[in-house]
């Protein structure tokens, strides 16, 4: 199982076994109507009747006793947070990517992003614990508006998963979180809505495997 499937995970995720993948990490919609600077969006980032249905099946579809790493939007906390402990799944931990630039500026100048650990049920303690506070390489957002480092993501997947597990993104955009697994030894599931973003990560693992 390493694969980008086009479609809705809302309906791809009921199609896969109960507690089938090993570690989820994903950076799902703020719910914010985001735009960047070329006019370019994200689908379902308007509403949040997708929030709940998916961590329902996210937390049904991870193997007891494991991680899920999921970004959020700030100023949305309250709804991300609902959906997670409604699901089932407990907060362990909040992870902080401190940026060397300014993403975005009005009343602060917002220089971070965040993630938060969820768990379920009672994961081991890793043995070598992974600092709350990391570094952000800007990944120049050339194939998604919101495109995450591959380098921030790795130290994730390889401190909260083993080599050969599978690491689930239910909202891939162009597989940053699927090209980490990759590079860190372990399979990958990755779903992604919008055909365009989803052509992207195809072609960028392929480029990938030609490299290897």
């Amino acid at each position: 199982m390493s694969r980008i499937v086009l479609g809705d995970c809302l309906n791809v995720l009921p199609t896969l076994p109960d507690r089938c993948v090993n570690l989820i990490v994903t950076d799902p919609p703020y719910l914010v109507n985001y735009k960047d600077r070329s006019g370019r969006s994200i689908a379902n980032d308007v509403d949040d009747r997708w929030l709940t249905p998916a961590f329902l099946q996210l937390y049904r579809v991870l193997a007891d006793h494991s991680f899920a790493v999921s970004f959020y939007g700030w100023n949305r906390v309250d709804r991300f947070f609902a959906a997670w402990r409604g699901a089932g799944f407990h907060v362990v931990g909040h992870l902080v990517f401190a940026k060397p630039y300014s993403s975005n500026s009005r009343f602060l100048a917002y220089q971070h992003e965040s993630a938060y650990l969820l768990a379920k049920g009672r994961p081991a303690l890793p043995a070598r614990p992974l600092p709350d506070v990391l570094p952000w390489k800007y990944s120049g957002n050339r194939l998604h508006p919101t495109q995450k480092p591959v380098e921030s993501l790795k130290p994730i997947i390889e401190t909260f998963s083993k080599p050969g597990d599978i690491v689930l993104d239910p909202f891939a955009g162009s597989g940053s979180t699927c090209v980490a697994a990759r590079e860190s030894g372990r399979r990958f599931f990755g779903v992604e809505l919008d055909a365009t973003y989803h052509a992207a990560a195809v072609n960028r693992l392929q480029q990938y495997r030609r490299a290897a």
